[in-house]
């Protein structure tokens, strides 16, 4: 890898890492049978759905019969309980007790304590009339140590979870994988040792057997990317290197891995649908420039193409390789056979939007938006379109469920006991608009997942910035409805935007 390529992986990373059942799905709706609903059924006041009416409130848009309204967390930013039941250690616990790792020192020993107030949550969740819920499994609490047997007591927890679930009416959406590595795995070199990817599938293969047919849709890796940008060429996340030719090591690595986890499920002859979960950043290039085109396109090469293409194509992009060079650690890690296992067939795919990125004539990046809280996203509706379309437009009319939208807001509980985010209501309103009209226009949207439906542990960030639908006051662990959680059930309710 040349020092000119090394440079440039470590500029992108700066700014681009970021941070369910849909009822269709259960039902056993078929993608072009989406497709067709969602351009019969999504309708407007405005007839155009022109995206300049986005904000306007005004406009009303009916998203099909079915449609999986939702919400998503993540066991280690909402359990809490890291010491309890035979839990094991993850790299988050290593990586958040470090000192001056995490703002404030924060960890996520209990975070919104959801391992002990699930019922309650769940309860919420049915309030707000959620139809689907995004949630994950930690891997330490299933197999303390990474390998081996069971630990009963984890998988009981998640059938209680799913139980209570399927009392509520709500479908069940598990991710396998949702950063929170076996710290004993990482002793033994984490994702930058290909036997990982081998036992993530004796994992998943001891929770599918254990939850079956309970959980309809199995998401495998959560947002491979930010794994590579944050944990291993930036270095705020878990395991926290900065190694730019192992990063791309470990891209491989999560890929195979969930290629390996959706093989595992179909050898399990169950009838749950898989994908993996990908979070994609529309490159666009910063002027009308030739070399800022060329640029942008290889951008969205690291962004995009490096794990869709694997994924749906059985292929990595010729020019990420190129640029990564013939004596990178990816492009010797690859093996005979690789791409096949991580091209297995999947059922869907999820997308996760938070930001577009502007790309330079000489490869970096520039803002164009305004920012949220979290300064690395800009908050542009119209990349959710972008997005969403070109991945119907490129790989073709495969399933898509956004599984993560959201945005961070300076939220406070006043003494009336509300919680104002009118900014947050704006924010998801726009992009709901946007998803509409890439439904109205052919893309086979099932579902949208908000994120988060808990304010949580936001990984680096601590608990300094709030994502949720639902306020936590952590030191007394209390639930408040937000003013979007409020708005949200209406949408709901209305199916309608």
């Amino acid at each position: 890898m040349s020092i000119l390529t090394r440079r440039h992986l470590l500029r992108r990373a700066a700014l681009s890492a970021t941070a369910a059942t849909p009822v269709s799905a259960v039902l056993g709706a078929t993608a072009a049978a989406t497709t067709a609903t969602g351009l019969a059924a999504c309708q407007s006041d405005d007839p155009g759905d022109d995206p300049a009416t986005a904000s306007n409130p005004a406009v009303r848009r009916s998203f099909p019969p079915d449609f999986g309204w939702g919400a998503a967390t993540s066991a280690y930013q909402i359990e809490g309980a890291t010491k309890e039941d035979g839990r094991g250690e993850s790299i988050w616990d290593s990586f958040s007790r470090t000192p001056g790792r995490t703002r404030n020192g924060d960890t996520g020993d209990v975070a919104a304590d959801h391992y002990q107030r699930y019922a309650e949550d769940l309860d919420l969740m049915r309030d707000l009339g959620l139809r689907s819920y995004r949630f994950s499994i930690s891997w330490p609490r299933i197999q303390p140590d990474g390998t081996g047997a069971a630990n009963q007591r984890g998988l009981d927890f998640y059938r209680r979870l799913v139980d209570g679930l399927h009392e509520r009416g709500i479908a069940p959406m598990a991710t396998l994988f949702h950063w929170d590595l076996p710290q004993s795995l990482q002793d033994t070199g984490g994702w930058e040792s290909r036997d990982v990817a081998h036992r993530f599938a004796d994992y998943a293969a001891i929770v599918f057997d254990a939850l079956g047919d309970r959980v309809p849709v199995w998401l495998t890796i959560n947002e491979p990317k930010t794994v590579v940008q944050n944990g291993y060429l930036m270095g705020h996340h878990a395991p926290g290197r900065q190694d730019p030719d192992a990063a791309y090591l470990v891209a491989h690595h999560l890929q195979l891995a969930h290629g390996l986890a959706v093989r595992a499920l179909r050898a399990t002859g169950g009838t749950g649908r898989i994908g993996p979960a990908f979070n994609l950043h529309p490159c666009y290039p910063a002027d009308d420039s030739t070399a800022a085109a060329e640029a942008s396109r290889l951008h969205d090469g690291y962004e995009n193409r490096l794990y869709l293409d694997s994924a749906l194509t059985g292929s990595y992009p010729q020019d990420v390789l190129a640029d990564l060079g013939p004596d990178s650690r990816m492009v010797r890690g690859i093996r005979d056979g690789d791409l096949e296992i991580i091209s297995s067939p999947i059922d869907l795919l999820a997308v996760q939007y938070y930001t577009p990125i502007y790309v330079t004539a000489s490869g970096g990046t520039v803002r164009r938006w305004p920012t949220s809280e979290a300064e690395w996203q800009q908050i542009y509706p119209d990349g959710m379109y972008d997005i969403l379309t070109r991945v119907t437009r490129d790989y073709g009319p495969i399933p898509l469920t956004v599984t993560e939208n959201g945005l961070p807001t300076p939220d406070e509980l006043s003494a009336d006991g509300t919680v104002e985010d009118h900014g947050r209501v704006t924010f998801l309103r726009d992009h709901l608009a946007a998803a509409h009209r890439a439904i109205a226009d052919g893309v086979p949207l099932e579902s949208f997942h908000v994120w988060s439906l808990l304010d949580n542990f936001e990984w680096a960030e601590g608990y300094e910035q709030r994502w949720g639908l639902i306020y936590v006051d952590y030191p007394t662990q209390r639930r408040v409805l937000k003013r979007s959680a409020h708005w949200y059930r209406q949408v709901i309710a209305d199916n309608a935007v």
